[in-house]
């Protein structure tokens, strides 16, 4: 890498400034795409109740799939509002990703329980 005169790099090797807007916009739709990903999950439970023959295992294993996707979505909706309406979003604090990740896990669980 050459330097010029006063020391600085290239303008090529530096490339062009990072868009700060970016990152939230990735951020936002990643929240999307898991907050998407639990409603298959939920829908998915639900039909396999219904049309599966509903025994007490299941009912309460989709039940809570209902409930860990409606958790889930609520923390995802506040992250996309905070995500759009700042132009610096805050961090997101310890004790909402921590329930995020314990609902999506969950959620996992219960879904492969439902299928096996």
């Amino acid at each position: 890498m050459s330097a010029g005169a006063d020391g600085s790099a290239d303008a090529a090797a530096a490339g062009p400034d990072r868009d700060p807007g970016l990152q939230p916009e990735r951020t936002r739709l990643a929240w999307r795409r898991t907050t998407l990903s639990g409603t298959v999950v939920a829908v998915l439970a639900g039909k396999t109740v219904l049309h599966g023959g509903a025994t007490p295992a299941s009912a309460v294993a989709a039940a809570l799939c209902c409930a860990l996707w409606l958790a889930f979505l609520a923390i995802a909706h506040a992250r996309i509002r905070t995500l759009a309406s700042a132009n610096r979003p805050r961090a997101l604090t310890p004790p909402y990703a921590t329930a995020a990740a314990l609902c999506t896990v969950a959620l996992a669980v219960c879904g492969a329980f439902l299928v096996l």
